[in-house]
């Protein structure tokens, strides 16, 4: 399926604003998408396997805060950064 990568997390994947990676759950694709562009799962899973608090998932455009979410190879998942500071 099509992965939209934010800006920051664009270092893991060569540049690349969109890749393509694989699995049946939000959780398994961090896996992959891991697999394939190592230390990028760390960015936005934490050490208690919770999705971080400035990361956004969004499938087909409906936010998802649950790693247990089911996928099809035909979703697209946009990944997001919020950006904090003043």
């Amino acid at each position: 399926m099509r992965i939209l990568i934010p800006n920051p997390l664009r270092s893991y994947t060569k540049d690349a604003a969109s890749v393509n990676a694989a699995g049946s759950t939000l959780g398994e694709l961090t896996f992959d998408l891991d697999r394939r562009y190592p230390g990028m799962r760390f960015r936005v899973i934490d050490e208690q396997g919770q999705i971080r608090p400035h990361i956004r998932f969004f499938v087909n455009g409906l936010q998802h805060r649950d790693l247990t979410v089911s996928l099809n190879d035909t979703d697209e998942v946009m990944i997001v950064c919020a950006l904090s500071g003043g």
